[in-house]
């Protein structure tokens, strides 16, 4: 399993970017991120729902109430102009920061200056 610590870390990213894929919901969006990761992450409410109020306080994330097929309401979450600026710069430096692990773990040659 991934440690607490690392998922936590990185909830705002996968977040961001399930969110670039299509609008979603919190349960559905909990199930993607168990499939992704193999099995080695669980969300739970306590984790997932206040990230995506964050990124709603800031401004990166919108929300929607919609009756769902079997009548129960959900709440709908999509990513907003700003979420997607954001999300270029998630991407950005979680790259970098690969490329720094990857490079102390001699994964890749190291890059000259």
């Amino acid at each position: 399993m991934i440690s607490k610590e690392l998922a936590g870390a990185s909830a705002r990213p996968i977040l961001l970017s399930i969110l670039a894929r299509g609008e979603s919901y919190g349960y559905a969006i909990m199930q993607e991120m168990h499939e992704l990761s193999g099995g080695e992450v669980e969300w739970k409410d306590g984790t997932l729902y206040p990230v995506l109020h964050r990124l709603e306080d800031a401004g990166l994330v919108s929300s929607r109430w919609q009756r769902g097929d079997s009548g129960r309401r959900r709440k709908y979450y999509a990513l907003t102009a700003a979420g997607r600026k954001a999300l270029g710069e998630e991407k950005r430096q979680w790259l970098h920061v690969d490329a720094i692990l990857a490079q102390l773990w001699g994964l890749q040659p190291r890059v000259a200056s």
